[in-house]
């Protein structure tokens, strides 16, 4: 399993740890989701998350 992956898993556990139910539940997961899945894969070099939000001008 990659790292990103293993990101991913692990922040979604994370909101359903603190998931009061309902759509805000439903956010929360996603938003977890997405920040562990960037986290680990800056960390295992797969995501350069600095380019992401670069502009087209500094490539």
């Amino acid at each position: 399993m990659k790292a990103s992956y293993a990101g991913l898993v692990a922040g979604l556990l994370l909101a359903l740890a603190v998931i009061g139910g309902g759509f805000t539940g439903f956010l929360l997961a996603v938003i977890l989701g997405a920040v562990g899945f960037a986290v680990a894969g800056r960390f295992s070099g797969e995501i350069d998350v600095v380019e992401r939000f670069r502009g087209r001008r500094d490539r």
